[in-house]
């Protein structure tokens, strides 16, 4: 990542301490977009080129810790948000299995009371259809929700333990901005 000032990697709004700041969003994307092009066994190093200039008045250490830390708390954040969609996952799954049975009986019901006619069929699979319903919340998140917030949480938690480098660039124009790739 290229760069004029260290300023344009963190998030000018932010007013934690500087080793707890956050990224700013486009350098958050541009490394997270990045670190998606390697395989999971592939350590991740982060490389920041900078200005001569810029580069003699910056401490190493202070950006590396900032930037592993920055990506630790988004996999902890996504860590909390994995935990709340299970929790929501077995709170929906028992709600929807305790409508499904209730309707599965109520459809049952009907179909054994009343006399054989459209009216019945259509009342009982009605009941049926309502419960399959009662359960797809549960179904949507055990089966399809949940491993796309694994693999962020995954790579955040590579980020968080990236090698994180600076290096001089002498290209880096002293009016260019933002993160040139």
């Amino acid at each position: 990542m290229k760069l004029r000032k260290v300023s344009q990697l963190f998030d000018t709004l932010d007013p934690s301490p500087f080793r707890e700041t956050d990224l700013a969003l486009q350098a958050e994307d541009y490394i997270v977009d990045r670190a998606l092009e390697f395989s999971d066994r592939v350590p991740i190093e982060i490389v920041i080129y900078l200005p001569p200039d810029e580069l003699r008045k910056t401490h190493v250490s202070d950006i590396a810790a900032a930037v592993r830390y920055y990506f630790g708390l988004r996999s902890h954040a996504v860590s909390r948000e994995l935990s709340g969609l299970f929790k929501t996952g077995r709170l929906s799954l028992v709600v929807g299995m305790v409508i499904l049975f209730i309707c599965l009986l109520l459809g049952w019901v009907f179909a054994q009371r009343m006399t054989e006619g459209p009216f019945s069929r259509v009342l009982s699979e009605s009941f049926l259809i309502l419960g399959w319903v009662a359960i797809w919340k549960p179904s949507e998140i055990f089966l399809y929700a949940w491993p796309p917030v694994a693999a962020r949480r995954k790579l955040f938690d590579r980020l968080s333990r990236a090698t994180v480098l600076l290096d001089e660039d002498d290209t880096v124009s002293p009016t260019a901005e933002g993160a040139n790739g």
